[in-house]
């Protein structure tokens, strides 16, 4: 919980109402008396408010709401300039907007004066900025792999309830893992029964199995895959059909994404391997587990 706090002399108090193109201060000078001012989100409009907030003194304290990632590039700016940045919550904003002002509009135009309020209440967060700190990095990777993992899951519903139930429905238990990519080559080979059968069992295995991995398990399992095209209760689509051809661009899709996420989850082991931060002892724990979500490989 915030509590008030006494004024230091000469503190400039600054609330920073963040937006896409222009954003709004209100800055409170240590006679009480206020100013707005407009900041452009370019680099000429941060050294113009910079220049503002050095006549106006030394000690300023900078408040903000963090709005998208369009608060980043000017707090980073604020915090290399040598003043104090803080983060104000959203939902202490919306709720001391309603306290004082019965109003709830996320565009009105009383929240920098809301900001001002909690930062001299002391309600608020100081801004670690993560570029300055060093984790800048691993945000961004665990950001990509956020990304990546939600494509794919949303391609993944879209074999399962669609493609599969339609051209191929007894293929689901041969794909239902997702760390089975060397499958998915075999799948997007021949995705229907018509495209297994062509073959004979002999050379569709030897089109299919390679001997990296353990080849004998991998022949079997897709032994087993040629019998059950055998009693497929799917459309009978044939293997060259323009159907076929969508069905494979959407796979080809799926096994670049799990590519990319295997290669996202190495690049982050790496990432956090060497994090200086990192004791031995928590670096042999990185031996089991690594990726969001505490999932093991």
């Amino acid at each position: 919980m915030g509590t008030f706090r006494k004024a230091q002399q000469k503190t400039v108090w600054v609330a920073i109402d963040v937006a896409k193109a222009r954003h709004e201060a209100l800055v409170e000078l240590p006679n009480g008396s206020r100013r707005r001012t407009s900041i452009a989100n370019t680099l000429a409009g941060f050294k113009r408010f910079a220049d503002e907030l050095r006549r106006s003194g030394k000690n300023c304290e900078i408040a903000l709401e963090p709005t998208g990632d369009y608060h980043r590039p000017i707090a980073n700016f604020l915090l290399r300039q040598g003043h104090k940045v803080h983060f104000v919550s959203s939902i202490a904003t919306c709720r001391t907007r309603e306290a004082l002002y019965n109003s709830w509009d996320k565009n009105d135009p009383k929240d920098a004066q809301v900001i001002l309020h909690l930062l001299k209440t002391g309600t608020t967060q100081i801004f670690s900025d993560p570029l300055e700190r060093g984790y800048h990095d691993l945000r961004e990777l665990l950001g990509a792999y956020r990304q990546i993992v939600s494509q794919k899951t949303k391609i993944y519903h879209s074999l399962m309830t669609h493609y599969l139930p339609l051209y191929f429905p007894e293929a689901e238990c041969f794909i239902a893992s997702s760390r089975s990519e060397w499958f998915l080559d075999v799948f997007r080979f021949a995705p229907c029964p018509t495209a297994v059968l062509k073959y004979t069992k002999a050379t569709f295995i030897k089109k299919t199995v390679k001997d990296a991995g353990h080849p004998t398990v991998r022949r079997k399992l897709v032994g087993e895959y040629y019998e059950t095209a055998k009693q497929s209760a799917g459309l009978p689509i044939e293997a060259d059909s323009l159907t076929i051809q969508m069905f494979q661009a959407v796979l080809d899709e799926y096994i670049r994404l799990a590519q990319r996420r295997r290669l996202l989850e190495k690049q982050l082991l790496v990432f956090v391997w060497n994090f200086t931060s990192f004791t031995p002892r928590s670096q042999s724990g990185m031996r089991k587990t690594l990726v969001p979500g505490g999932r093991r490989w």
